[in-house]
């Protein structure tokens, strides 16, 4: 997904990352609102097949998030083959790392270590750090009768 690598290298730029300074870049790379304005700042954005939002934190901790696949829940409410879906989620993060890894940001990435509080949130995932902050790729399901998502995440930390 061009699309979310441009605003990665874009959002790399902005220091401090501010909501206010990631809604400004999202519309400059023209991305579409979604209408979705918390504290006079857009958050919610759309751009082909991508989906990005921006979230506030106290003490300044700000986090953009894309996702880059969907699969949503069946008429059921849930999925028939949960395991399935799983697969095809970490089959499209492995085929979306080589456009993060293989990217101008590819020479400032740093892998992270996968805590146990990762592997507790996430069905697969790859972390980095990236100039101070933490960028981390990902299957994630937040709950059984939502989608599951491949996700691309750039958190700001917040002041301790």
């Amino acid at each position: 997904m061009a699309e979310v690598i441009t605003m990665l290298e874009e959002l790399r730029d902005i220091t401090p990352l501010t909501a206010e300074a990631a809604a400004a870049r999202f519309a400059a790379q023209e991305w579409t609102p979604g209408g979705k304005i918390r504290d006079g700042v857009e958050t919610s954005w759309d751009k082909g097949s991508a989906g990005g939002w921006i979230q506030t934190f106290g003490g300044g901790a700000v986090s953009v998030s894309f996702f880059v696949w969907i699969r949503d829940v069946d008429e059921s409410g849930y999925f028939d083959d949960v395991e399935a879906v799983y697969e095809q989620g970490e089959q499209a993060l492995t085929d979306f790392l080589p456009e993060i890894e293989e990217s101008p940001l590819a020479g400032h990435l740093i892998e992270a270590e996968v805590t146990e509080a990762d592997r507790d949130e996430f069905i697969k995932l790859k972390k980095w750090t990236l100039d101070g902050r933490v960028l981390t790729a990902s299957v994630i399901q937040h709950d059984t009768d939502l989608p599951v998502m491949v996700m691309v995440v750039l958190e700001e930390p917040g002041a301790a």
